[in-house]
């Protein structure tokens, strides 16, 4: 039942969150920024906010700037769109996800190459000794010891 709250309570606040960030803070150094996860805990008096920022790592920071200072107005809208008695604190967070799929996707593509040239050697392989290397009984007396 508090899981469900909890999650619940997390996909409301990333929706408002979301919402007015389309609409824009007025300050120039926000960026492209997506959130793409929210946790609140378990007592519901904080809430983790993740989010990604298209762009360079410049951009990044001024976005995390620009966030950090919006906090408080931030918190604001999401008190005046959630009817709960306490508002959580907000924490933003920056995920990692798009360095992880850039990095994944670098892992995924060395190891495709590595198939491919195992793949190229292999073609022109033979098996090392006979093509049958497994034993078999020549006639039936043989099978019985």
């Amino acid at each position: 039942m508090a899981g469900e709250r909890q999650a619940r309570l997390a996909d409301r606040i990333r929706v408002i969150l979301a919402e007015r960030l389309d609409k824009g803070l007025r300050d120039p150094r926000l960026g492209f920024v997506t959130i793409t996860d929210v946790r609140v805990s378990g007592d519901l008096q904080h809430a983790s906010v993740f989010y990604t920022v298209l762009g360079t790592d410049e951009e990044r920071a001024s976005s995390a700037a620009a966030l950090a200072s919006a906090t408080g107005m931030l918190r604001s809208e999401v008190g005046r769109q959630l009817s709960t008695r306490l508002v959580p604190t907000l924490e933003f967070i920056p995920d990692a996800l798009p360095e992880n799929a850039s990095n994944i996707s670098a892992l995924l593509r060395e190891a495709h190459e590595r198939d491919a040239e195992v793949a190229r050697l292999a073609q022109g392989a033979a098996h090392a000794g006979e093509a049958d290397p497994y034993t078999r009984p020549d006639s039936e007396d043989d099978a019985e010891h």
